[in-house]
């Protein structure tokens, strides 16, 4: 029999702890994860437009402390999904771009919650039983 190595008994104890998982509810499988909004930018822009009725670019690079560039891309991938709408318009002479969360945004950010306190929830046991 061949003795496996740290990193494999690793890997082999977080794929058995793992296996409940696939038995729950669909909300705590991987397959349920929202890959656009668990990536942390997208995760970063979507809650901080949850907790705004709108923001301009210039007020979620801030608060974000983004490029342009990585704003623009991030922001236009939730667009593109329907998760945040973005109005073009002008004050004065000045150009001014408005992002505001859509109600599928809303709903995706709330399975999303749904999702991680589903794991949550079923990795305190996991987390218990590891202790002794």
């Amino acid at each position: 029999m061949a003795v496996k190595k740290p990193q494999q008994q690793l890997e082999s104890t977080a794929l058995e702890s793992s296996l409940p998982l696939k038995k729950s509810k669909p909300a705590a499988t991987a397959e349920a994860l929202d890959n656009l909004i668990h990536e942390r930018t997208r995760l970063s822009l979507i809650s901080a437009l949850a907790a705004h009725p709108s923001l301009s670019f210039s007020e979620l690079k801030e608060l974000l402390q983004m490029s342009d560039g990585n704003l623009s891309v991030q922001a236009r991938k939730l667009e593109e999904a329907g998760y945040i709408s973005c109005e073009k318009r002008f004050v004065g002479r000045t150009p001014r771009t408005e992002f505001a969360l859509t109600d599928d945004g809303r709903a995706a950010l709330q399975r999303y919650v749904a999702h991680m306190e589903a794991l949550i929830k079923t990795m305190k046991p996991l987390k218990a039983t590891n202790k002794g």
